[in-house]
């Protein structure tokens, strides 16, 4: 207590001494405040904004020190047609680096001034100077590369482009596609700038399939192992699902088979030509049999106790259907172009009545053109009989779908009975 002073506020010094330690607290205290809303004026403040010039001056006001602030007039600036707005842009970004030296995005803004004002040493020095700040970081050489290919430095360019690409999706793509454009599609070119690692690899073959590149994307995803590919699989997923829609149904089918969805279809030949697998949803297959199940005068299922070989074949059954179409089972078949070949099946049928009877269609999966059908199915009861329908792919064929259809009958002709497939089979001739 011997070391506490009383002060006696009826003095009129001590009074005094009182009133100015409230003034400067209260000074410190709004400088401050003053401060830290400018501040968080310039972090709220988007270069989109309507008012973003308005706000970036008041800002300035309260926090003239902030770079972001100094930034954020510098970029506004920076955006206006006028020379003179961007001469003033990159005196402001030089002044923001003297307020953040040690930030290496404020050296990149500069050096794109720089370059926006044309004093391309300057800007060079500046974004050379931002990588050597952050060498492990994409973004630096990202903006150095793309500085260097517009100087028409390729070599420089793309080594710096490269390294951005480093454990970064984003940039790979995109370096990817900005070799793709530059060297005029030059496949070689673009994969000079791979790593070769498998996620470099994945990304290729990814890009290549979205450009219709398909043997390139099929050659590209064969250098990953089986492990590289399961941890790859849903980019395979999506490439099976771009390149079939596509029509490249070799390739398709490639990816298909190693996505595990379809891990039996091999090409020039029927999935499950014997129904002994049975049939899932549509949606899981792309080289196997799809069945629509919506037609509810349509009922079709695998059948155990009806079959010419194995444990089951396919019961259509058909109750007054009417409609001038019928395709709702199909199976698409990666095929060869100009080559010859033969389908056989067996059919058997059970009241099977119509003007419009069944038959088998085969059909150009590339141009949805009709190559050949098969003769219409026998009307009545009918034991198993084997049609066999030869046929040549034209050469701009790569697959084919294999489909139930139906002779044209009118608009309202009914269609009735069962029919049973089995032992689905394609022969490729010579």
């Amino acid at each position: 207590m011997s070391d506490l002073v009383r002060i006696d506020s009826k003095n009129n010094a001590a009074r005094l001494v009182l009133v100015l330690a409230v003034v400067v607290a209260a000074l410190v205290s709004w400088a401050g405040a003053r401060r830290q809303l400018g501040n968080l004026l310039n972090e709220i403040t988007r270069l989109a904004d309507p008012d973003a010039a308005e706000i970036a001056q008041i800002a300035d006001s309260m926090a003239p020190a902030d770079p972001l602030g100094m930034w954020l007039r510098a970029s506004l600036s920076r955006n206006v047609i006028r020379s003179e707005s961007k001469q003033a842009a990159t005196s402001m970004f030089e002044n923001t680096v003297r307020l953040a030296p040690d930030d290496f995005r404020w050296w990149i803004e500069l050096g794109r001034a720089y370059e926006q004002v044309e004093e391309f040493e300057k800007a060079e020095t500046a974004l050379r100077h931002s990588v050597s700040m952050a060498p492990t970081y994409n973004y630096p050489r990202w903006q150095l590369g793309n500085f260097l290919l517009r100087r028409n430095r390729p070599d420089e360019a793309f080594v710096e482009l490269k390294r951005a690409t480093v454990n970064n999706y984003t940039y790979r793509e995109q370096v990817f596609s900005l070799a793709w454009d530059y060297f005029d599609k030059d496949p070689a070119k673009v994969e000079e700038l791979s790593f070769g690692t498998a996620d470099d690899n994945a990304t290729l073959a990814m890009f290549y399939a979205v450009r219709g590149r398909a043997a390139d994307a099929l050659r590209v995803w064969s250098r990953l192992s089986d492990e590289e590919k399961q941890a790859n699989v849903s980019i395979a997923k999506t490439m099976t699902q771009g390149l079939h829609d596509r029509r490249f149904f070799n390739q398709s089918l490639a990816f298909a088979r190693d996505t595990g969805v379809d891990t039996n279809a091999v090409a020039e030949t029927i999935t499950n030509g014997g129904f002994e697998s049975g049939i899932g949803p549509a949606a899981e297959t792309y080289f196997g049999w799809r069945v629509s199940r919506g037609e509810p005068k349509v009922e079709i299922s695998t059948d155990s106790a009806v079959k010419n070989s194995g444990i089951r074949s396919l019961r259509i059954g058909f109750r007054g259907f009417t409609k001038a179409q019928f395709f709702n089972v199909y199976q698409t078949v990666a095929v060869r172009q100009s080559r010859s070949y033969r389908l056989r099946f067996l059919v058997r049928t059970e009241n099977l009545k119509s003007a419009g009877p069944p038959q088998i269609e085969i059909v150009n999966g590339n141009d949805d053109k009709l190559i050949v059908a098969s003769q219409p199915f026998e009307q009545g009861t009918n034991d198993w009989a084997e049609y066999v329908v030869p046929f040549r792919t034209p050469e701009n064929c790569e697959g084919v779908y294999i489909r139930t259809a139906r002779i044209f009958c009118g608009e309202n002709c009914p269609l009735v009975g069962t029919l049973w497939y089995d032992d689905f089979v394609i022969e490729p001739l010579g």
